[in-house]
């Protein structure tokens, strides 16, 4: 199957949008599409080939997202059949945090049946997964921060989960006074 890769602007940096027309499979902040390419290929998905336009449907659920609707992503036909059993299990527990809210790496790892203490392993693991879900914002890795409240890990930048966690309303580290 051949996917078609899209470029959208956001206020954060270009995205590439990676489809084959109905099912959405990527979502990344980047601008090189074929560098998406190669990280679907370890789902065993591909090849991309550029498109000229982004589908109506998938614009308009970015554009209402990033103007406000924070759940505008949130019912779109995404492909979920691809990663690792555990992955898909981490990449469906970060669909279950709310626009607005946060979680730690250990609170997933807890969520997935970790013990309540003692297992850094796994909520290492949940980094590892989160830093491999090919889906930001709609699968909202972003929201997902340090134990301590600190903002850590993001595949498409700091700046950008910083960003995107002040636009839902749950920025976690206050600004520093000079």
């Amino acid at each position: 199957m051949t996917l078609l890769s899209a470029r959208i602007d956001t206020p954060v940096g270009p995205m590439i949008l990676v489809h084959d027309g109905a099912t959405l499979f990527a979502a990344e902040f980047h601008e090189d599409a074929a560098r998406i390419g190669v990280s679907l290929k370890r789902f065993g998905l591909g090849p991309v080939a550029e498109a000229t336009a982004v589908p109506e449907w998938l614009g308009e659920a970015f554009a209402a997202y990033f103007a406000g609707a924070l759940t505008a992503l949130e019912g779109l036909p995404t492909a979920r059949h691809f990663g690792s059993d555990f992955e898909r299990a981490v990449w469906a527990e970060l669909r279950r945090i709310p626009a607005g809210e946060t979680r730690s790496y250990g609170a997933v790892a807890r969520a997935l049946g970790s013990p309540a203490t003692g297992d850094g392993g796994l909520a290492r693991a949940v980094g590892t997964a989160n830093g491999r879900n090919p889906l930001a914002i709609v699968v909202p890795c972003h929201r997902v921060i340090g134990a301590d409240g600190s903002l850590t890990g993001y595949a498409g930048g700091l700046h950008r989960k910083r960003w995107l966690l002040a636009h839902e309303g749950s920025l976690v580290e206050q600004p520093r006074l000079l």
